[in-house]
Order: structure tokens, then C-alpha cells, then sequence
């Protein structure tokens, strides 16, 4: 059996400069996306998000990129759940997508914002039904005794709600990380990986950067 130290991949598969980039971040991630969907990749809006509460310890797990534009990047949630409650007391986030099939990462640092209301009804009302009810079963996050209490509340929603409309609960909506650093990781040879820093400056726009790897 190989040692974990003898795992090693050498990525050679393009490069990353900065003439070659647009100059707006959003524009950059876009021009990524397309390339990471046509690849065939499997969840490709799958991101690791980094939270930490209000004294600074820090947890992280993976959640889904529910949509982008120029305000920031999107995802919902449980409120009340971990990440939510730490979302709320200390707004500080990292977002990191790792797209090995085309040697890429994407990490971004911002503030984490409740979205509107509507904007997490229209998104709740889209959900399979399973989704939507299983957003009332779950007290993400809390403690339960085994799988047996889960599968108990999952049964009384579906009764609750039986022929009825699901609406969505207070403790569930959306989540949009304002950014304000974006950076560009494209696998080099040898661990000398192109880093390109997009940083948000008082102006507004953006400055280019190229970090060591």
C-alpha cells in the first residue's frame, strides 16, 4: 500500500496568466463555469464554505452554488443550523470550488448576507417535494437520539402537510457571500501553480495581483 506522503498528482493541463484574464472577477468565474459544465464534471457547483463563530473557531462543509451574479454567489440553508447561526453572529465567509478534472480552484472571501424573503420563497417553491418537507423534518445540526426520530418527524410533516401547499419555513432561506477576494488557481508542474487575486478596492473595482504559489 503507497504512503499517504507518496500521493502526488503533477497537473500539466493549461496555465493561468495575467494578460489572459478578464478584468471583472464575476466575468472570469463565468468563463470557468462554462468550461467546468461543458467538462461533464459532477456537481460542479458543489463549494466547500468556511464559517466560524463569533470567538473564531472555524468549521467547514459542503453546500451547493444555487446561483451567481455581480452581488455574490448563492445557497440556502437551515438558519438554525450550525452554519446559519455562525452566518448570523460573525458574517465572515470563504467559499472554495475544487474542479480536479481541469486541475482548478476557485476561492472567495467576503461577507454573508440573508437574502430577501421572496427571493427564498421563489427558491423553496422550486424544490422537489421531498426537499421541501424534509426542510421541516430536520433540526439540522441538533442532536437526535438515532435515524428512528429523523424518519418520526419526516412522517408527521407528511401528514401535516398532506394535500396541502408546503410553505417554507422561517428558519429556511438563502444565503449570498459578498465578495471581496476572488482567486484564480490553475495546477501548474513542479507545485508552481498560477494564483491570480482579484482584490475589491474602495473604488470598487477590482486589482489584479498574481501570488507565489
Amino acid at each position: 500500500m503507497s504512503k499517504i506522503s507518496d500521493l502526488r498528482k503533477e497537473y500539466m493541463r493549461e496555465s493561468l496568466n495575467e494578460d489572459d484574464v478578464e478584468r471583472d472577477p464575476f466575468q472570469q468565474f463565468g468563463k470557468w463555469w462554462s468550461e467546468v459544465l461543458g467538462s461533464g464534471v459532477e456537481e460542479a457547483n458543489a463549494m466547500t464554505l468556511a464559517t466560524s463563530s463569533r470567538e473564531g473557531e472555524p468549521s467547514a462543509r459542503i453546500v451547493l452554488l444555487k446561483g451567481y451574479d455581480q452581488n455574490g454567489f448563492l445557497f440556502f440553508t437551515n438558519y438554525e443550523s450550525r452554519k446559519g447561526m455562525e452566518l448570523q453572529a460573525n458574517p465572515q465567509a470563504a467559499l472554495l470550488f475544487f474542479w480536479p478534472a481541469l486541475e482548478r480552484q476557485v476561492r472567495i472571501e467576503g461577507i454573508c448576507e440573508k437574502v430577501s424573503e421572496q427571493e427564498s420563497d421563489d427558491y423553496f417553491h422550486s424544490r422537489p417535494e421531498g426537499s421541501r418537507i424534509g426542510a421541516w423534518a430536520s433540526p439540522q445540526s441538533r442532536v437526535i437520539k438515532g435515524r428512528s426520530v429523523l424518519d418520526d418527524l419526516l412522517k408527521g410533516v407528511e401528514v401535516g402537510f398532506e394535500g396541502k401547499q408546503i410553505p417554507r419555513p422561517a428558519h429556511w432561506g438563502g444565503f449570498i457571500v459578498v465578495p471581496r477576494m476572488i482567486e484564480f488557481w490553475q495546477g501548474r508542474p513542479n507545485r508552481l501553480h498560477d494564483r491570480i487575486r482579484y482584490t475589491k478596492v474602495e473604488s470598487g473595482s477590482w486589482e489584479i495581483d498574481r501570488l507565489a504559489p
